[in-house]
């Protein structure tokens, strides 16, 4: 099955590294004029030599002002990839609010904000469009030590879910993807330990982590029209963790 993207203006947020680059890079051999945010310059003066014809822009999504003011001079969109987000990990008794609101700030308010100019735009146009937010299985599942990542992923859920049905009769479609751990660059070293990726190893059917692929694959699958009947799904990537 070919999937084309061509004549397609397509944004992702997150894509200096790991999945959020790959989707970037994806969709643009598939045909999509790409525009990829990063909050790290480094990571998009690294994306952009390697393919030049991606546009970047540097862009901090916790201001939801300046990131308003930016969003509105970049243009229409027929797809959106929701995917910057910031992870860490607390025990729930020593979690602090500073770290609660910071991490609401970026994976959920961000998505609010950038979905609202985004979907905005497609309506006033008329044109319909696909948005894809990228959640995780830490939506579903409890894994200790992630009770603020799990709370802002329940979020994004809830959110897909509402913005589905809100944007649905405009032919917008919304649609969300909760992976499991994914080897990407930090993925591999926050799972390096032998005895940690073991327990979760153990919970995954297949007996193997993510790749950034898997991800990949599927979100270009949610946001073309292959997929043209698809509207407030959470797809699990995980091998089967959460059949179990």
């Amino acid at each position: 099955m070919e999937i084309s993207f061509k004549n397609k203006r397509v944004l992702v947020t997150g894509a200096g590294q790991g999945i959020g680059r790959g989707i970037a890079v994806e969709l643009w051999r598939a045909g999509a004029e790409v525009i990829a945010i990063s909050r790290t310059k480094s990571y998009l003066d690294s994306l952009q030599k390697e393919y030049p014809s991606i546009t970047t822009v540097t862009l901090d999504l916790a201001n939801w002002e300046q990131s308003r003011k930016v969003l509105e001079t970049l243009g229409h969109f027929d797809c959106l990839v929701n995917n910057a987000a910031l992870g860490l990990t607390e025990d729930f008794l020593t979690t602090t609010p500073e770290n609660f609101d910071l991490l609401m700030n970026v994976n959920v308010k961000s998505v609010l904000n950038v979905s609202q100019v985004v979907a905005k735009k497609m309506i006033d146009a008329k044109t319909g469009g696909s948005i894809v937010n990228i959640s995780s299985q830490a939506s579903k599942a409890a894994l200790w030590g992630h009770v603020t990542y799990s709370a802002t992923k329940g979020a994004i859920d809830a959110i897909t879910r509402v913005m589905a049905l809100e944007l649905g009769p405009h032919n917008i479609r919304v649609n969300a993807v909760n992976p499991t751990v994914i080897m990407t660059e930090m993925g591999r070293l926050g799972w390096s330990d032998s005895k940690k990726a073991e327990g979760m190893l153990s919970k995954i059917p297949l007996g193997r982590f993510g790749e950034v692929s898997d991800v990949v694959n599927a979100v270009c699958f949610l946001l073309s029209d292959k997929a043209s009947m698809i509207n407030g799904v959470e797809l699990p990537i995980d091998g089967g963790f959460l059949a179990c």
